[in-house]
């Protein structure tokens, strides 16, 4: 940094980062067992409160009282988990 850029104030930045954790894991469920059960058991094996996972199957969210037979579901589907985003601005 030069003297110059020293003396001007800083600006706040807002970096965004990319978390990306590689686990996979398969829990066994009826088709009619609320995605609840499901949602819970992975944010209880990270640590997390509930809610702070996004879940979403074939790009749509999944909702906690929605079934694995509401979305035709089939052994080896992949529901993918996203941290829940909070707060931030918006892009400029």
């Amino acid at each position: 940094m030069t003297e110059e850029q020293q003396d001007q104030p800083q600006e706040d930045v807002k970096p965004k980062i990319n978390l990306v954790v590689d686990f996979e894991g398969q829990m066994k469920v009826k088709t009619l067992t609320p995605f609840k059960k499901l949602f819970e058991a992975a944010e209880k094996r990270f640590g997390k409160e509930p809610g702070t996972f996004k879940f979403t199957f074939s790009g749509q969210r999944l909702r906690p009282e929605e079934t694995p037979a509401e979305h035709n579901m089939e052994d080896g589907d992949t529901i993918d988990a996203h941290l829940q985003q909070l707060g931030g601005a918006s892009a400029r």
